[in-house]
Order: C-alpha cells, then structure tokens, then sequence
C-alpha cells in the first residue's frame, strides 16, 4: 500500500528538520541490507548524533528545496538511499559507518555534504580520521599543562640559581 499525500508531507517536514538540526549529511546506497542490518546501523549511529533516514528521493528533494546549502545532495541521490545526518561528532558517526561496512560489506557511500559544499569517499575519509572533539580537548589540555609546568619550573629556578651564585661567591673568599 502506498503512502498518502498526508503521509508524504509528513515525511517531507521530518527530512526537513533532521537538515536544518544537522551539519554533515552522509548519502548511503542500503539495496541489499536487511531490515535488521539497517537497525544495527542505527543503534550504531544514534548514541553518537548521528541519525539514520530513509525516504523515496523525490520526498528528500523536495524537503531540500529552499536549502541552497544542501542543494549537492540532489547529486548523490539516486537508487536506493540511506541518509545518515550527523549534529557534532562527525568522526565518531563516520568510524561508527566504517565499521558497519567493513563488518557487512553490503553498503557503499556515495558521497555527502558539509557546509555546503559536496564531499568525495576519500573527503568523508579524512573526515573520520579526525581526533574526536573529546581528544582534541585532551591534546589542549596537555599542552597547556605542560607549558604552565615550563613556566613554574624557569620561575623557581631563577631564586635558586641566585641562591646558589651566591653561596659560591661566599665560598670562595
């Protein structure tokens, strides 16, 4: 049985939103995975903020129009699709994707869309070689931390240098 137009504009509204509340979109070819395949992929996606959608292509075009800076993502649809939308932590969604694929090898990413601009197989590579945003932090946090012992050890090491100048030159005489 078919989707009603009611149906339809719902779809429409919800593709809509999950594009404005996202800022990587991620254009998948599913043909030949099950329907408990594709809910493994979700649960894998869905802790990271990462959400899985499938819907006809023509409903994912017309929720695109309007939205120039999605407007690639018309390039990549064709076939049978899946859209993972992603709000922050692109790296973790794309592992998260990478491993889902390299356990199943059913699926092949087409291609997706970040900040307007249309992202190749290797540019979603990259992508997700990325440090997590929780690592870069990490990687801040040290480097501050050791420059702040640099500093406390150069500043205690002035007096004591004085210190022991001194008492060589007291020696001495």
């Amino acid at each position: 049985m078919g989707r009603t137009r009611e149906n339809k504009t719902e779809v429409v509204a919800e593709v809509k939103e999950l594009f404005q509340e996202s800022q990587l979109a991620l254009v998948i070819d599913y043909q030949s995975l099950s329907v408990a395949e594709i809910s493994d992929l979700r649960s894998r996606v869905r802790p990271l903020g990462g959400t899985c959608k499938i819907a006809k292509n023509t409903l994912v075009r017309i929720a695109l129009e309007g939205q120039d800076h999605w407007q690639p993502m018309n390039d990549f649809l064709k076939g049978s699709s899946v859209l993972l939308l992603v709000k922050e932590d692109f790296g973790g969604v794309i592992k998260a994707y990478k491993g889902f694929q390299k356990e199943t090898k059913k699926t092949e990413l087409r291609g997706g869309v970040l900040e307007g601009r249309a992202l190749s197989k290797a540019d979603v590579d990259a992508l997700g070689d990325l440090p997590s945003k929780e690592q870069l932090m990490a990687q801040i946090a040290g480097a501050l931390n050791s420059l702040t012992a640099k500093i406390a050890i150069g500043i205690k090491e002035v007096p004591t240098s004085l210190g022991r100048g001194i008492k060589a030159y007291s020696e001495k005489e």
